[in-house]
């Protein structure tokens, strides 16, 4: 008999984990081919979540809890979720019942088929603001620009992966951690399932657009250099611009002279390099950034208590 995990984040979601642990004991019970674990992380709530999830581990022998120091975010909380598995393959889903667990033996059927990736592909986002469906619009297109990884359009973090492509994921030792990014450059045999992303069951979200672009922009220079290219590029570009506008400007200059209209000119010039000088060295800084996070080699998580495991 094949095992399956589960690894389920949860952040503040006391509202939302009872009707999670109902509509995953029904997947379960209908796929009893497979053995199953759920492992469910509080990743540093302030409400009941721990307590919820110590009360449905109680009713249900096959659900574990790890409870972190403190948010670790959400990538944080599926490599503690990672660490601690040892199955044949394992689901990785929100806790807030925007990913359907009826979607899971769908994922099922494709592993059987000899797929090793299978990921939900959002059709449709349900009970989202158009500030929201704009950022995961412009995040996709800017990832396929900037990055050398080929991450699919609206992929979820939502999926199925085997053990290969877990264990591959899970060897990486980065801090900087962008899952989706990761789990899309390991490879493997991947395809994607359209799934409809339902509105949170309860509680209030914690992805605030803040947020949002933060974790955007880290996925985006964790996984590519092209951005310190660009500058390399600019500054060629400029170089050769300046050389040939040099030449014509000193020739004015020798026969006609310099003239004072000018002044408003120049000073617009002078701005706008001081401008993009001053972008150039805030993409530095932010690749400098993610230099120190890496150098410190401080883990991705810290567990303070566990429970359910032998």
């Amino acid at each position: 008999m094949k095992s399956v995990s589960i690894i389920i984040p949860a952040f503040n979601e006391e509202a939302c984990l009872q009707e999670l642990a109902h509509r995953l004991r029904n997947v379960i019970a209908d796929e009893s081919a497979y053995h199953w674990e759920v492992v469910i992380i509080d990743n540093g709530s302030t409400d009941r979540t721990w307590e919820e999830i110590l009360s449905i581990s109680a009713e249900t022998s096959f659900v574990r809890g790890i409870k972190l120091s403190r948010n670790f975010l959400m990538d944080g909380g599926i490599t503690a979720g990672l660490d601690v598995i040892d199955s044949d393959a394992c689901v990785l889903m929100c806790a807030d019942l925007q990913d359907p667990p009826e979607l899971i033996p769908d994922f099922l059927r494709k592993w059987e088929e000899g797929y090793e990736n299978i990921y939900g592909v959002v059709t449709e986002r349900q009970g989202t603001n158009l500030l929201r469906r704009i950022n995961s619009i412009l995040f996709y297109k800017i990832a396929e620009l900037l990055t050398h990884v080929k991450m699919p359009r609206n992929a979820s973090d939502f999926r199925l992966v085997d053990r290969k492509v877990y264990e591959a994921v899970r060897s990486m030792k980065e801090r900087n951690r962008f899952m989706r990014g990761l789990f899309a450059w390991v490879g493997f045999k991947s395809i994607g399932v359209e799934m409809v992303r339902a509105p949170r069951f309860g509680g209030v979200s914690n992805a605030h657009t803040k947020i949002v672009l933060e974790l955007a922009l880290r996925g985006v220079l964790s996984n590519s250099h092209k951005l310190l290219r660009l500058i390399s590029y600019f500054g060629l570009g400029l170089s050769l611009v300046s050389f040939f506008t040099v030449v014509p400007m000193a020739i004015i200059w020798f026969t006609v002279g310099v003239p004072f209209a000018g002044f408003g000119t120049i000073v617009a010039l002078i701005l706008l390099g001081i401008g993009l000088q001053s972008l150039m060295i805030g993409i530095l800084s932010e690749y400098v950034g993610l230099i120190y996070e890496e150098s410190k080699a401080r883990p991705n998580f810290i567990d303070s208590e566990k429970h359910n495991f032998q």
